[in-house]
């Protein structure tokens, strides 16, 4: 069965195009193009056609950095995992890494292997995401302090193995005791090192970059700003080309402005993350974050302790919204929530564009950017 997309102004590639068409078969894209070639494809009842009537049509949204959603956090267990990633699912991320807040390493093998389990049975879920415990105390944000910890490679070797594979991104500060080592270990077995809640200087981001490290994990939060005598980790993550930034663009994390000059210093090289929490997709009011107390005021969610923002209410299509409103041209905002993300977790090869081959992965979106429909693996969910 051949499923065509077809009259859709496709974004894919840093470009969009008018009149065009995608075709899915048997859960990749089988070809793409313009016009009424699509006829062919889906004759009678051998195929299914779906008329865009006009919408955008984007890949599947690539999420590398969210605790959950829909009242649910990825902490806690097989059930609120689906549950937050129904609900991300319906906002167009079809495709996301879990992201675990900081743990004792007891805890996190156990989280780690629930999401390996998780992920054999549902491919949606790339694996896990390790923020913490690995992190600066002075830059600690929305995690416990008793419970961070200097790397060492007894505890790496037994997080990597309860992941069985799985686990995708780690953040840690490479200043850290041990902590240039850590990256080289992380690297090693194949995680992708993100640089994060950290009182790094230039020198240190740059000497991780140089260990291994591929991700500044939500740029400009959690860590040292830009100073013009002291650049710091920004600066240091913009200036080489190995790295991509991540970017929490809900209007509160990051001025737009700030997220347009981003764009602007790291073309291609910029991924829109939600750095979700429970709250997102539900009400406003108190919630639980590793353990900690936090109150969510008008969609802003704080720690109860020092007021610290504590994670988003974002999902990714906000996210474009956002970014779109800043100045960002909708192509380079729609690669920043697709192709770039994918290629910063070494997932490029399957999702995040159009190119035959790849996962049948597909948000429409209105003029508003408002989405209207979501496949996944050529099935509308």
């Amino acid at each position: 069965m051949t499923t065509v997309i077809h009259s859709v102004r496709l974004i894919d590639g840093g470009t969009v195009t008018e009149d065009s068409w995608v075709a899915f078969q048997d859960g990749v894209v089988l070809r793409t193009g313009t016009g009424d070639e699509w006829r062919a494809l889906a004759p009678g009842d051998t195929g299914v056609a779906f008329d865009g009537e006009g919408a955008f049509l984007a890949p599947g949204f690539v999420d590398i950095h969210g605790h959950g959603g829909g009242g649910a956090a990825f902490d806690d267990g097989a059930d609120a995992i689906r549950t937050a990633r129904a609900l991300h699912r319906a906002h167009g991320t079809t495709r996301a890494v879990l992201s675990l807040v900081t743990a004792s390493v007891d805890d996190l093998a156990d989280r780690v292997a629930v999401i390996a389990e998780l992920a054999e049975a549902d491919p949606t879920i790339l694996g896990s995401h390790l923020e913490g415990p690995f992190l600066d105390p002075g830059h600690k944000g929305a995690h416990t302090e008793s419970l961070l910890r200097a790397p060492d490679t007894a505890a790496i070797a037994r997080l990597v193995d309860a992941g069985r594979g799985t686990v995708r991104q780690v953040t840690l500060a490479p200043e850290l005791p041990g902590g240039l080592d850590a990256v080289s270990q992380f690297v090693a077995a194949g995680v992708a090192v993100a640089v994060g809640h950290t009182d790094a200087t230039e020198d240190d981001a740059f000497a991780a970059f140089d260990a291994g490290a591929t991700i500044l994990t939500h740029a400009f939060n959690a860590m040292p700003g830009i100073h013009h005598r002291a650049p710091g980790p920004v600066v240091a993550a913009l200036r080489d080309h190995r790295v991509t930034l991540e970017i929490i663009a809900d209007g509160v994390h990051v001025h737009p402005d700030v997220v347009a000059l981003a764009f602007a210093q790291a073309p291609g090289r910029i991924a829109l993350i939600t750095d979700a929490m429970a709250a997102a997709g539900a009400a406003d009011g108190h919630y639980e974050l590793g353990g900690l107390a936090v109150t969510v005021t008008d969609g802003t969610a704080r720690l109860d302790a020092d007021g610290a923002i504590a994670g988003s209410t974002l999902t990714q299509d906000a996210a474009l919204r956002e970014a779109v409103a800043a100045g960002i041209p909708l192509a380079a905002a729609v690669g920043a929530l697709t192709a770039v993300p994918a290629r910063a977790v070494g997932v490029d090869d399957r999702f995040g564009s159009f190119a035959v081959g790849r996962a049948a992965d597909a948000v429409l979106l209105d003029d508003a950017l408002t989405v209207r429909a979501v496949w996944v693996d050529g099935i509308r969910t």
